[in-house]
């Protein structure tokens, strides 16, 4: 039997890879430490995630590990010895980074680096998978001519009629800290891949979302509005109009992926993960989809100040994946995707 070793076992991608894995009768081995509690309080708390990862997966071991700490780090995998390593544990969120800098930092930057050197002392035929972002691009994406649509923006440059795409620059633009140590994570993980000629990527999300997804405000763009559509609670709209567009893809087509790569992984590879064009929506689109659904309308208040950084218009480009596996497609529309996370949510709070 194949052991898998996932961080952040218990958030949403993390989750995801564990129930896909283990249903293709993988040994599961998760580490996480409830760290997003910590960043978000009690709405992020992933500790209902593990608990069913415990019930519902046949050959689940979790590790109460921080990945911040090395020598538990370098514990873990040597005696886990897994045959690959999904790295999804991070502390994702851009706007929380300035107020934990060094947690940030720490985990990760600090984090991926442990784990990549645990990896390389076990073996250097470990294919390791690390859940990048968006973000190393920082706010390049915004220099590209746009048009302003009825309810979205868009790129009105013909280049990037499908998306971003790999080769885009990540240098000379505003981050945001988490940008900057996702950066540092991305390029460490491309690094190992060919110093050492591991078996290694980075799969630089858009909007990762789906069912399982504990959404807060500063991380979790469709999971929280669904939440705050369903509790009646009011929504912020942080600057453009509420036009600024996202991809989104469900967790799924996430694990899918991460298999049809260690099916036949590559040195230092680097992919923009994300729903494409196809499933992008803006938030003032997102609202009329889960009004559809929810029948209730959408509350919210309206800022202009947007938040330093952020993308006016983001969605991947994802030729370079469909060509390197073309068994590999979205499964799961953006319809769906709003329907799986409706329907979760009133399970979860069924009196």
């Amino acid at each position: 039997m194949k052991k898998l070793l996932v961080t952040g076992s218990s958030g949403l991608i993390g989750s995801e890879v564990c129930k896909y894995f283990s249903d293709k009768n993988w040994e599961i081995h998760g580490i996480d430490n409830n760290q997003r509690a910590i960043f978000f309080g009690e709405s992020g708390d992933t500790r209902w995630n593990q608990i069913r990862l415990e019930k519902e997966l046949k050959q689940f071991q979790h590790y109460e590990v921080d990945i911040r700490n090395r020598e538990q780090v370098l514990k873990a995998i040597a005696n886990i010895k897994p045959d690959v390593i999904v790295h999804t544990a991070a502390q994702p969120s851009h706007d929380k980074a300035a107020d934990i800098p060094f947690d940030d930092f720490d985990t990760n930057a600090g984090g991926t680096f442990n784990l990549l050197e645990a990896t390389r002392r076990v073996s250097t035929n470990i294919p390791f998978v690390h859940l990048s972002t968006n973000k190393v691009y920082g706010d390049a994406p915004n220099f590209i001519k746009m048009k302003e649509l009825n309810t979205r923006w868009d790129y009105d440059d013909e280049k990037y009629k499908n998306g971003i795409p790999e080769n885009f620059t990540i240098d000379q633009s505003k981050h945001s800290l988490f940008g900057a140590s996702k950066v540092a994570a991305d390029i460490a993980v491309q690094e190992y891949g060919r110093y050492f000629n591991m078996p290694t990527v980075c799969l630089r999300g858009g909007c990762l979302t789906g069912p399982n997804h504990s959404g807060v405000e500063l991380h979790g763009f469709l999971s929280y509005l669904v939440k705050c559509n369903l509790e009646e609670k009011e929504y912020t709209i942080y600057g453009y109009k509420g036009k600024q567009v996202r991809d989104n893809i469900h967790s799924y087509d996430v694990a899918n992926f991460i298999h049809e790569f260690i099916k036949s992984p590559k040195i230092a590879a680097v992919y923009n993960i994300g729903g494409g064009k196809n499933n992008t929506c803006s938030l003032l689109e997102a609202f009329s989809l889960i009004e559809n659904i929810s029948q209730k309308s959408m509350l919210y208040q309206y800022s202009d100040i947007n938040r330093i950084g952020d993308h006016i218009c983001y969605y991947s480009d994802l030729s370079r994946m469909k060509t390197d596996y073309p068994n590999w497609d979205i499964t799961k529309n953006l319809e769906t995707t709003f329907l799986e996370i409706y329907t979760a949510w009133i399970q979860r709070n069924k009196k």
